[in-house]
């Protein structure tokens, strides 16, 4: 089978554009990494509960569309002598806007509603300094799962003519770790940086349609993000980005 290889995001745009082929893929594609917060080492309590919501935006395959969502999130972290382990669930809800079909197109649509429900696991092994924990290496883990129209929309566009889509509604993100995160002598007031690099398991980035002699592969599969996370006594505050941007506040219990 033949393999049309894009180099970038906009490589895929220009080959739409000449071809009219169509590329979707799940809604939460490359986005579905959230920074999960811990205690540090510092705290005279090693466990605790954070609640945070927020927003994320994203153009998710086609840089002419744009994903919006918001999102829920609720962990509980236990840290120990050099490890930590968090753990938790959250939801999304979300649009998907049409900026490519023409209203022309029999598939035309404004915009589709998606939704998602998943679990999260992270640890990290960490060394510890006086104002500071340098969590060395760790990792992240996320499972998703799709709904709603704009799922229906891909499994019902998926054989069309011109149409090249990635159906699964199941997503499993795994990645290594690495942050640094500052605390003052009270441990009230903490900042840091996490950055985030992995990739997505099954047959990620890869558009078919069984009716065309050919398919769609881009070349750059990973996922690469970067985290800023501050706490001011129990309010938490989360600025991520990478394929996309998400701003979270939250609260810790």
């Amino acid at each position: 089978m033949k393999l049309k290889f894009i180099l970038c995001l906009f490589g895929v745009a220009a080959l739409i554009s000449s071809c009219s082929d169509h590329l979707y893929a799940p809604a939460l594609h490359h986005s579905d990494i959230a920074y999960m917060p811990k205690p540090v080492s510092a705290d005279t309590g090693k466990s605790a509960t954070y609640i945070s919501a927020g927003v994320t935006f994203d153009t998710n395959i086609n840089p002419l569309d744009q994903v919006t969502s918001g999102q829920l999130n609720l962990s509980h972290a236990n840290t120990f002598d050099h490890f930590n382990l968090a753990y938790g669930a959250f939801g999304v809800l979300g649009s998907y806007t049409n900026g490519e079909l023409q209203p022309n197109d029999p598939y035309y649509f404004k915009n589709k509603f998606f939704g998602a429900g998943g679990a999260r696991l992270s640890g990290d092994y960490f060394i510890k300094g006086r104002h500071f924990d340098f969590r060395i290496i760790g990792f992240e883990a996320v499972y998703s799962h799709e709904f709603g129209d704009y799922a229906n929309f891909r499994k019902a566009v998926t054989n069309q003519p011109n149409f090249f889509t990635d159906t699964r509604t199941d997503l499993f993100t795994l990645g290594g770790t690495t942050e640094l995160i500052f605390h003052t002598n009270h441990t009230q007031n903490k900042f840091g940086f996490r950055v985030f690099a992995g990739g997505t398991f099954g047959q990620d980035n890869v558009y078919k349609n069984k009716n065309a002699n050919y398919t769609y592969q881009t070349i750059n599969q990973g996922i690469v993000t970067v985290a800023y996370f501050m706490q001011i006594k129990h309010y938490v505050a989360i600025f991520e980005g990478g394929n996309y941007f998400q701003f979270r506040l939250g609260y810790q219990f």
